[in-house]
């Protein structure tokens, strides 16, 4: 079964922030194409031509696996792996093993047509296979690679078709190479513990994922293992089946009902949401958004709105398994440094800094598996990098349309209005002329404060210490708008003075 796969915006209202916020999202999108934002990923191979399905049938094998049913009048439970295995799909199938289990079925079959896909997300299917009150059989159909390999290995038994193919369970980084000797190594003794556990023979599935790996008999060093069905059915490790009704005929169960599973609406958001083609779309909206939100007084559509798309993105990746505590937690310790740093702090910096830090960890932990490849580091990357990109040139459209919010203009956060040489504003110019000019203090430096020198006054702050307004001050040096004062004491006004 196939798997369905502003004038100011405050004046104009919402709908004119949600126009402002998609054109600047359509530019920031334009702008990481430009940059080449591509996303890896295993793609689904072309399917070969349809091979001549008359094949002499190979003898069934007695030893392979033992036939049982759980309840012999049970429905059977059809459940798709078809296509590129990812983890939106070990949700479905935890789900389609619950409700079988719910519903007291005869047998579950896993009907496997994939090239691979993510480890993780295989794994996360092979423990609930092996958790399954209900026997699980894997019908290929007729490939199961890689991480297929692994899941049909983890049932009750395997079934093949005359052109069925499996195995190359190699893992490979995010270029297509072969991953790390420690990648390799874990996954090598994944399969030998997932053959141990059925009674099979373990030199049979490590060979499948190290290519150094030699069986006697059946593959030298120096290929991958993949095994044909007359191959799987001589080394036990398959049975020969001409088809489905072949199968449930071997199993006993002809008769029975057939349950077929399907992907629900709610998993098919999840797994769109969680898509990396998705998720910087997502990540973008969120903090521009927000950004909006700073930019316009009080709480409204766009401050809503970023809040919702951040959620989205958290809750689709906690669902199928990336996002982590770790993640959310690092990421809600850098909101919170940034909102500190923009209304509690403003000027310190090092919070604003932490924040941004503590938010991108944050995103780009929960963009990562719990056993995450070279392939899941390069998509983490680029999905994050495309999303900087789509943030930085729409967060430069918006500032640019959106009114200043008086709070944050207050704080300095924002100018209220353009500080150009039409408005009357210049560049700091130097003013050594003041220098060793003395006055005395306006206010009170605690250490800054305003000080009168001749007719003019001037802002300073003092040197080193708190001075009493009233009290008499030197100029001990001027850069730009900064002019360093000292208290001037009498007993001491020659020694005061510098050359």
């Amino acid at each position: 079964m196939s798997q369905s796969k502003p004038s100011t915006i405050e004046s104009r209202g919402p709908f004119a922030l949600f126009r402002y916020l998609l054109i600047a999202l359509s530019l920031g999108g334009g702008a990481a194409l430009l940059l080449g934002a591509g996303l890896p990923g295993a793609q689904e191979p072309e399917s070969d031509p349809a091979v001549d399905e008359v094949a002499e049938q190979a003898e069934v094998s007695s030893q392979a696996f033992e036939l049982r049913v759980n309840r012999a009048e049970g429905p059977i439970y059809r459940v798709p792996i078809h296509g590129v295995i990812e983890l939106g799909l070990a949700p479905f199938v935890e789900r389609a093993i619950s409700e079988a289990a719910e519903a007291e079925a005869s047998v579950i079959i896993l009907d496997v047509d994939t090239p691979g896909g993510r480890v993780d997300a295989a794994k996360r299917i092979a423990d609930a296979v092996g958790n399954s009150t209900v026997p699980v059989y894997a019908y290929v159909n007729p490939e199961a690679s890689s991480a297929g390999a692994l899941i049909s290995i983890a049932t009750n038994g395997i079934f093949m078709r005359p052109t069925a193919t499996m195995g190359a369970a190699a893992p490979v980084d995010g270029s297509g190479e072969m991953a790390p000797e420690k990648m390799v190594s874990a996954m090598r003794s994944t399969m030998r513990s997932l053959a141990e556990a059925r009674g099979l023979d373990p030199a049979i599935a490590e060979a499948m994922v190290d290519e150094d790996l030699a069986v006697p008999g059946v593959i030298e060093a120096g290929k991958l293992l993949t095994l044909t069905a007359n191959e799987a059915v001589d080394l036990d490790y398959a049975r020969f089946v001409e088809g489905w009704d072949d199968m449930l005929g071997q199993l006993g169960i002809a008769e029975n009902r057939v349950v077929a599973m399907e992907v629900n609406w709610a998993e098919r958001i999840v797994r769109f949401l969680s898509h990396p083609v998705v998720a910087p779309f997502l990540l973008s909206l969120g903090f521009l958004g927000l950004l909006v939100e700073i930019k316009t007084p009080g709480f409204g559509v766009a401050g809503g709105a970023g809040i919702l798309a951040l959620s989205l993105f958290f809750g689709s990746h906690l669902i199928i398994g990336l996002a982590g505590a770790e993640g959310l937690i690092l990421f809600g310790i850098g909101v919170i440094l940034l909102l500190t740093e923009v209304f509690i702090v403003p000027g310190v910096g090092i919070l604003g800094i932490l924040g941004g830090i503590g938010m991108l960890v944050g995103v780009y932990l929960s963009l990562l598996g719990g056993i995450p490849s070279g392939e899941d580091y390069a998509r983490a990357s680029t999905v994050l990098a495309a999303s900087l990109t789509m943030i930085i040139f729409s967060s430069w459209f918006l500032v640019r349309r959106l009114p200043a919010n008086r709070r944050l203009t207050r704080l300095g956060i924002f100018l209220g209005e353009a500080t150009d040489r039409d408005t009357g504003y210049t560049s700091s110019v130097r003013r050594k002329e003041l220098k060793g000019v003395e006055g005395k203090a306006l206010t009170d430096l605690r250490p800054s404060g305003t000080g009168l020198f001749g007719d003019e006054r001037v802002d300073v702050v003092s040197e080193s210490e708190w001075i009493e307004a009233g009290s008499p001050i030197r100029i001990t040096s001027s850069e730009g708008y900064r002019h360093v004062v000292r208290l001037v004491r009498d007993s001491q006004s020659g020694d005061d003075s510098e050359g």
